[in-house]
């Protein structure tokens, strides 16, 4: 799957981060089950954010076609090339009213835990983004918790989301 790293407000709590399309490689898909995605924003003075994402193939595969075309929209720019270690992602994208550049760096499996740390710049409109360093840890857990389908996002506090929605959230997105 084409992923890349995009800021997208969600409601209260705020995934800092979507992984939709990049022109050039492909990620591997995620291994299908329970992963634990912990968020951790340096220099923002925000907490940090643990999440739990019910994923299948499927699912993977609908988040990079249903969040693409928003990141189309709001990008001009969305590389993501295999190295030696992994991948490296970069962007330029129109966010709150400035422009935020973004430079990835993707390691792992995808089977039992990935990494990705982000360094993003904005030159305006996103105060607590100006110069942000955000790493995301993902780690599979096992099989999704009884009651819970493919694309169940868990944020703290229990509040539930399910990314096969995200279309509902493209009015989120900053302007």
């Amino acid at each position: 799957m084409r992923r890349q790293l995009v800021p997208v407000c969600l409601g209260a709590g705020a995934l800092a981060v979507l992984l939709p399309a990049a022109h050039g490689e492909d990620l591997p898909l995620r291994k299908p089950g329970l992963w634990e995605m912990k968020l951790v924003r340096n220099g923002s003075g925000l907490p940090e954010l643990t999440m739990q994402h019910c994923t299948d193939a499927t699912t993977d595969k609908d988040m990079n076609n249903t969040v693409s075309p928003m990141a189309k929209q709001i990008c001009s720019k969305q590389d993501l090339q295999k190295t030696a270690n992994g991948y490296v992602a970069d962007s330029v994208c129109s966010v709150g009213g400035g422009t935020l550049t973004s430079h990835s760096e993707i390691t792992g499996d995808f089977n039992s835990a990935y990494t990705i740390v982000t360094t993003s710049h904005s030159d305006k409109g996103l105060a607590n983004l100006r110069d942000l360093t955000t790493r995301l840890e993902g780690k599979w857990l096992g099989e999704c918790k009884p009651g819970q389908k493919p694309g169940d996002i868990v944020m703290p506090g229990g509040f539930k989301l399910n990314v096969k929605d995200a279309e509902k959230l493209k009015g989120l997105l900053p302007k």
